[in-house]
């Protein structure tokens, strides 16, 4: 099973699993189809939408891992 980091492209993360979209989502990341989304990496979102990234990679990891 593939495993996220803080330097995984969101739209990779979105590859592996169309749910981990709605992570994104929580957080205010409301334009996951836009150009921006598809060259940023996690922590790039989390600094621009004032999120932890540490935090949501335990989280979607923990979900890639419960829905494999």
């Amino acid at each position: 099973m593939a495993k996220v980091t803080k330097d995984t492209i969101i739209m990779d993360v979105l590859g592996m699993n169309p749910g981990t979209a709605q992570f994104f989502l929580d957080m205010g990341m409301h334009c996951l189809g836009c150009p921006s989304a598809s060259g940023e990496s996690i922590e790039m979102a989390c600094a621009v939408h004032g999120a932890d990234a540490d935090e949501l990679v335990e989280k979607i990891n923990k979900f890639l891992e419960e829905n494999a």
